[in-house]
């Protein structure tokens, strides 16, 4: 029983001192023979050893390219075979793979690939309304005139070798079933002798993660954060050769990349990619078709899902576990997850991408009120204390700011020593920003983010608990509660709500099903009806935008409210 909110991920199983390459090498030896990756909308079935031989053939093409340890490449692709073959052959030629979101646009990309310094760029060639090729095309005009591999761009001066996948191929670019045809002997050689060389606490992975100075932060992690956190998520998961591992999130993530992609890899799993991005029915005719036994998801899109008007025509009974993660998941939605799409063994994951990412996660066996009202305990190897603005520990079930320490954390943000030295402190503590608490038996609870916390006349609300509430009520699908600044009370609460299909309510009707329910501060000021939640790619609920739409709709003057 614990006397105060802090816990140690206590484990008999030791902590991963290898390589990501060399950890799937082995994995290779173990399962050659059984399907790794299956990719429906590409139609490819490859086994571990043919998956092997895409990676070797391709890290070498990496060095004939002249890439060298240390370099960093980038990939700006939805989810595709290639993705994994570029994760995997970055790692074994020490090469820094800088995962860049597919929704950015030409400022984004040009500040990523400036910031880290990237000598390549991997891209597909289109992604839903993203022409990636114009986009490169704009920022970088000399490259239809430049030889494949000796790009001199103005803009981005680093950058001196593009190679596409998919579609013809521009002048100055490379196609990305070209490169594995460019290595020699030499090359190959370079890639058997790196596998002796390359150490694991080499940085793997830059991940750009937004933050309040308005530009993303490069979060830099090593193959002893990667290849772990996905090894413990496997075992968390109890993970082995026999399942099937559905991926609809995207692979530019921290949940696709390590949560998915390392995670089964490390333990014989298949991975099975639905469809280029998130598809509720690609989703569903994926785990029916391969009989697919773990899902993972956002809560968003789990509620996609089990609301899509199809829903009762597959059969899921395959599925037994996987992970939400990503966003506070609802209570009611897990239970429905539980009950109807047959994951009895489901469990909820919380992280960060700066602690690569999984920080607590749930267990298979634990009782079901604390799989749907927590998000689990300590993962092994890592630590956990609660704070309260002082930095003092409290105690358990009170709130404080969730601080992380362990082999996961990141190495630091690239070429930013002040933002590293702003998130994680001099005893190693990562800074996460949510609000949580503790109970005493060690499961944590995230009640909000310290920058989500609404103060109305004086009182702390955290929205989390709000939502939580509000999804009792029968006809609501999803519901965001967040601040909105008032000249009186400081911050008034509001309320979007997407409704059931086929349901209708007024505000009302919401206002009554909370009066003498909960706190009459608690109770939304403001009550909107809506479609769809502005999102991020990751299916990231953004608050601050919905922010914003209130104050213009309200015509709030946030000088006069601050």
């Amino acid at each position: 029983m614990l006397y105060q909110s802090y816990v140690h991920g206590v484990s008999k199983k030791p902590l991963l001192g290898e390589t990501l390459g060399a950890n799937f090498d082995a994995a290779v030896e173990k399962w050659g023979d059984q399907d790794a990756l299956i990719v429906r909308h590409q139609n490819i079935r490859w086994t571990y050893l043919e998956l092997q031989n895409k990676v070797n053939a391709f890290a070498a093409g990496l060095v004939s390219l002249g890439l060298q340890p240390g370099d960093r490449v980038g990939i700006w692709s939805p989810n595709n075979s290639e993705w994994v073959v570029t994760q995997y052959a970055t790692a074994k030629a020490g090469i820094i793979l800088v995962n860049i979101n597919p929704a950015y646009r030409i400022a984004e990309l040009e500040y990523a690939i400036n910031k880290v310094g990237c000598k390549a760029l991997i891209l597909a060639e289109s992604f839903k309304s993203s022409n990636y090729i114009a986009m490169v095309e704009e920022l970088v005009p000399e490259i239809s005139k430049s030889k494949s591999g000796e790009i001199n761009s103005a803009r981005l001066p680093t950058l001196k070798t593009v190679i596409q996948i998919g579609g013809e191929t521009n002048d100055g670019y490379f196609d990305f079933e070209q490169i594995p045809t460019l290595a020699s002997t030499k090359d190959h050689q370079q890639i058997e002798s790196l596998s002796d060389q390359l150490q694991f606490d080499d940085p793997i992975n830059i991940q750009f993660t937004s933050g309040t100075t308005g530009f993303p932060k490069g979060a830099t992690l090593t193959h002893f954060n990667v290849l772990n956190n996905g090894y413990f998520t496997g075992e968390g998961l109890k993970l082995s050769s026999n399942d099937k591992l559905c991926v609809p999130v995207p692979l530019y993530h921290c949940f696709g990349m390590v949560l998915s992609n390392v995670a089964a890899l490390t333990h014989g799993t298949a991975l099975v990619y639905p469809a280029e991005a998130f598809d509720p029915l690609t989703v569903l005719e994926s785990i029916e078709a391969e009989r697919c036994t773990a899902l993972h998801g956002v809560p968003t899109m789990f509620i996609a899902e089990l609301g899509h008007p199809r829903f009762k025509e597959f059969d899921l009974s395959s599925l037994r576990t996987g992970i939400m993660a990503g966003s506070p998941c609802p209570i009611e939605v897990m239970r429905r997850v539980v009950e109807e799409m047959h994951c009895n063994e489901m469990i909820i994951a919380y992280g960060m991408t700066e602690t690569s990412p999984i920080i607590t996660l749930s267990e298979t066996d634990d009782p079901m009120e604390k799989q749907v009202t927590t998000v689990g305990r300590i993962f092994p190897h890592v630590e956990v204390k609660i704070v309260d603005d002082t930095g003092r520990i409290v105690a358990p079930g009170e709130t404080g700011e969730l601080l992380a320490r362990g082999y996961n954390v990141m190495q630091g943000y690239w070429d930013d020593p002040e933002l590293t030295a702003d998130s994680i402190d001099v005893a190693g503590w990562m800074h996460t920003g949510d609000l949580a608490t503790m109970d005493v038996e060690g499961f944590c609870n995230i009640v909000g983010r310290v920058k989500d916390m609404v103060i109305r006349g004086g009182e702390n609300i955290y929205p989390r608990e709000i939502e939580e509430y509000l999804y009792r009520y029968i006809k609501i699908n999803d519901v965001q509660v967040f601040g909105v600044p008032d000249v009186k009370f400081v911050e008034e609460l509001c309320a979007w709500i997407i409704l059931k299909p086929g349901e209708t309510a007024t505000e009302d009707d919401i206002r009554d099903f909370c009066q003498g329910q909960i706190a009459h501060y608690k109770i939304p000021r403001y009550i909107r009806f809506v479609d769809a939640f502005p999102m991020t790619i990751t299916g990231k609920v953004q608050k601050f935008a919905m922010r914003d739409a209130m104050i213009e709709e309200l015509g709030i003057d946030q000088v006069k409210t601050a």
